[in-house]
Protein backbone atom coordinates (compact mmCIF):
# COMPACT_ATOMS: atom_id res chain seq x y z
CA UNK A 1 0.00 0.00 0.00
CA UNK A 2 1.28 3.25 -0.60
CA UNK A 3 0.23 6.75 0.77
CA UNK A 4 -0.40 8.12 -2.90
CA UNK A 5 -3.15 4.94 -3.34
CA UNK A 6 -4.52 5.77 0.21
CA UNK A 7 -4.81 9.54 -0.61
CA UNK A 8 -6.29 9.25 -4.11
CA UNK A 9 -9.31 6.52 -2.44
CA UNK A 10 -9.90 9.09 0.41
CA UNK A 11 -10.44 11.96 -2.86
CA UNK A 12 -12.94 9.17 -4.41
CA UNK A 13 -14.51 8.98 -1.59
CA UNK A 14 -14.68 12.79 -1.47
CA UNK A 15 -15.89 12.68 -4.78
CA UNK A 16 -18.39 10.57 -4.17
CA UNK A 17 -20.32 12.13 -1.02
CA UNK A 18 -20.55 15.53 -2.89
CA UNK A 19 -21.82 13.58 -5.65
CA UNK A 20 -24.48 11.73 -3.63
CA UNK A 21 -24.70 15.25 -2.51
CA UNK A 22 -25.71 16.71 -6.15
CA UNK A 23 -28.26 14.03 -6.97
CA UNK A 24 -30.43 14.96 -4.08
CA UNK A 25 -30.04 18.26 -5.78
CA UNK A 26 -30.77 16.87 -9.05
CA UNK A 27 -33.51 14.31 -7.71
CA UNK A 28 -35.49 17.75 -6.63
CA UNK A 29 -35.37 19.44 -9.12
CA UNK A 30 -35.43 16.88 -12.59
CA UNK A 31 -38.42 16.29 -14.62
CA UNK A 32 -40.62 13.28 -14.73
CA UNK A 33 -39.04 11.50 -17.80
CA UNK A 34 -35.82 11.59 -16.43
CA UNK A 35 -36.20 11.03 -12.25
CA UNK A 36 -35.47 7.40 -13.19
CA UNK A 37 -32.25 7.81 -14.33
CA UNK A 38 -31.16 10.41 -11.98
CA UNK A 39 -32.52 7.83 -9.06
CA UNK A 40 -30.55 4.77 -10.74
CA UNK A 41 -26.99 7.33 -10.77
CA UNK A 42 -27.78 8.55 -6.78
CA UNK A 43 -28.27 4.63 -6.09
CA UNK A 44 -25.13 4.05 -7.93
CA UNK A 45 -22.82 7.02 -6.22
CA UNK A 46 -24.06 5.56 -2.81
CA UNK A 47 -22.63 2.10 -3.61
CA UNK A 48 -19.55 3.98 -5.20
CA UNK A 49 -19.23 5.61 -1.68
CA UNK A 50 -20.27 2.46 0.36
CA UNK A 51 -17.24 0.34 -0.97
CA UNK A 52 -14.83 3.54 -1.15
CA UNK A 53 -15.25 3.89 2.58
CA UNK A 54 -14.11 0.14 3.27
CA UNK A 55 -11.54 0.32 1.09
CA UNK A 56 -10.34 3.42 2.98
CA UNK A 57 -10.67 0.87 5.87
CA UNK A 58 -9.11 -1.78 3.88
CA UNK A 59 -6.06 0.46 3.48
CA UNK A 60 -5.84 1.80 7.41
CA UNK A 61 -7.38 4.66 7.00
CA UNK A 62 -10.33 6.70 8.30
CA UNK A 63 -13.01 7.56 6.02
CA UNK A 64 -13.65 10.61 5.06
CA UNK A 65 -17.02 12.38 6.29
CA UNK A 66 -19.37 13.43 4.30
CA UNK A 67 -19.58 17.66 4.62
CA UNK A 68 -22.67 18.85 5.72
CA UNK A 69 -23.48 21.04 2.65
CA UNK A 70 -21.42 21.38 -0.62
CA UNK A 71 -21.25 24.64 -3.05
CA UNK A 72 -22.93 23.70 -6.44
CA UNK A 73 -21.29 24.93 -9.52
CA UNK A 74 -24.29 26.97 -10.57
CA UNK A 75 -28.27 27.30 -9.39
CA UNK A 76 -30.17 24.46 -10.19
CA UNK A 77 -33.71 26.09 -10.34
CA UNK A 78 -35.44 23.92 -12.86
CA UNK A 79 -34.94 20.71 -14.81
CA UNK A 80 -32.70 21.87 -17.57
CA UNK A 81 -30.06 22.90 -15.04
CA UNK A 82 -30.95 19.45 -13.21
CA UNK A 83 -29.79 17.61 -16.17
CA UNK A 84 -26.48 20.16 -16.22
CA UNK A 85 -25.36 19.45 -13.23
CA UNK A 86 -25.90 15.38 -13.60
CA UNK A 87 -23.50 15.39 -16.06
CA UNK A 88 -20.91 17.93 -13.99
CA UNK A 89 -21.15 15.46 -11.32
CA UNK A 90 -20.65 13.06 -13.73
CA UNK A 91 -17.49 14.84 -15.51
CA UNK A 92 -15.89 15.81 -11.56
CA UNK A 93 -15.97 11.90 -10.98
CA UNK A 94 -14.64 10.58 -13.70
CA UNK A 95 -11.37 12.95 -13.21
CA UNK A 96 -11.55 11.64 -9.49
CA UNK A 97 -11.58 7.98 -10.75
CA UNK A 98 -8.76 8.27 -13.34
CA UNK A 99 -6.78 9.57 -10.17
CA UNK A 100 -7.43 6.50 -8.25
CA UNK A 101 -6.97 4.72 -11.82
CA UNK A 102 -3.13 5.86 -11.72
CA UNK A 103 -2.50 5.06 -7.95
CA UNK A 104 -3.81 2.36 -7.46
CA UNK A 105 -3.07 -1.51 -8.59
CA UNK A 106 -4.67 -4.74 -9.19
CA UNK A 107 -8.71 -5.10 -8.02
CA UNK A 108 -8.72 -2.04 -6.83
CA UNK A 109 -7.64 -0.54 -9.92
CA UNK A 110 -9.88 -2.44 -11.79
CA UNK A 111 -12.50 -1.12 -9.81
CA UNK A 112 -11.49 2.40 -10.39
CA UNK A 113 -11.13 2.19 -13.80
CA UNK A 114 -14.89 0.65 -14.28
CA UNK A 115 -16.45 3.76 -12.17
CA UNK A 116 -14.40 5.84 -14.18
CA UNK A 117 -16.48 4.30 -17.31
CA UNK A 118 -19.87 4.28 -15.31
CA UNK A 119 -19.53 7.88 -15.09
CA UNK A 120 -17.91 8.61 -18.52
CA UNK A 121 -20.97 6.66 -19.77
CA UNK A 122 -23.70 8.87 -17.45
CA UNK A 123 -22.10 12.39 -18.17
CA UNK A 124 -22.69 11.93 -22.12
CA UNK A 125 -26.17 10.24 -21.25
CA UNK A 126 -27.01 13.33 -19.61
CA UNK A 127 -24.91 16.08 -21.81
CA UNK A 128 -25.71 13.77 -24.71
CA UNK A 129 -22.04 14.30 -26.26
CA UNK A 130 -18.83 12.83 -25.19
CA UNK A 131 -15.12 13.75 -24.72
CA UNK A 132 -12.04 11.67 -26.26
CA UNK A 133 -10.99 10.97 -22.53
CA UNK A 134 -13.19 11.48 -20.18
CA UNK A 135 -12.09 13.33 -17.24
CA UNK A 136 -9.19 14.05 -18.61
CA UNK A 137 -9.40 17.04 -20.15
CA UNK A 138 -11.69 18.17 -17.56
CA UNK A 139 -9.49 17.93 -14.68
CA UNK A 140 -6.65 19.72 -16.54
CA UNK A 141 -9.32 22.78 -17.39
CA UNK A 142 -10.88 22.33 -13.29
CA UNK A 143 -7.58 21.41 -11.53
CA UNK A 144 -9.58 21.49 -8.18
CA UNK A 145 -11.64 19.44 -5.90
CA UNK A 146 -15.19 17.94 -7.50
CA UNK A 147 -16.95 20.08 -5.03
CA UNK A 148 -16.48 23.01 -2.37
CA UNK A 149 -17.62 21.51 1.41
CA UNK A 150 -20.06 24.37 2.89
CA UNK A 151 -17.44 24.82 6.39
Amino acid sequence: MSGGELKAVQAALRAEHAAVYGYGVVGGKIGEARRGEARQAYDAHRARRDQLARAVRDLGGEPAAAAAGYALPFQVSDSDSAVRLAAELEERVAGVYSDLVRASRGDRRGAAAEALREAAVRAVRWRGTSVAFPGLAERAAAAGPSATPHT
